[in-house]
């Protein structure tokens, strides 16, 4: 996308007063939001994602009676603290509130995600090293 597509999307989302818009073309995926806190609601470019794998989807029967854990941010998912190292957690492993589940990584910030809530690790829904958006549910967690 070159820098003139990008300026009609923006005077199309300030034409019909839009909060976000989300276009995808030609395997590339531009999202723009306004940022509240900036003056005069200047729209603000996030960072379009490439292509990636399809995340993994729990089916409802499965996720029943189940814990999400959602992205809080857009970023890329990390399951270990570093390359090599162990992951924080594995599939089947008990979690107590505030336990480190994974990083997500959002303008070269490493930021862990913790468990909300005391259980067991049922499913990890997200690759190592793959994109995640805001609200994507990571991992599913069950009864501890």
């Amino acid at each position: 996308m070159d820098l003139k597509e990008l300026k009609a999307l923006l005077r199309l989302m300030d034409s019909h007063d839009l909060e976000e818009l989300e276009i995808e073309a030609g395997g590339r995926r531009v999202r723009l939001r306004r940022r509240a806190a900036t003056p005069a609601g200047v729209p603000v470019a996030l960072p379009a994602s490439l292509p990636t794998a399809p995340a993994a989807q729990a089916s409802p029967d499965e996720s029943a009676g189940l814990l999400a854990v959602t992205a809080p941010m857009v970023g890329t998912f990390y399951r270990a603290p570093s390359p090599g190292a162990e992951p924080f957690v594995k599939e089947g492993d008990l979690v107590q509130k505030g336990s480190v589940l994974c990083i997500i990584e959002a303008m070269k910030l490493m930021n862990e995600i913790e468990a909300e809530a005391k259980g067991r690790i049922a499913r990890i829904l997200v690759a190592n090293g793959q994109p995640v958006e805001f609200g994507q549910t990571l991992f599913l967690l069950g009864p501890a």
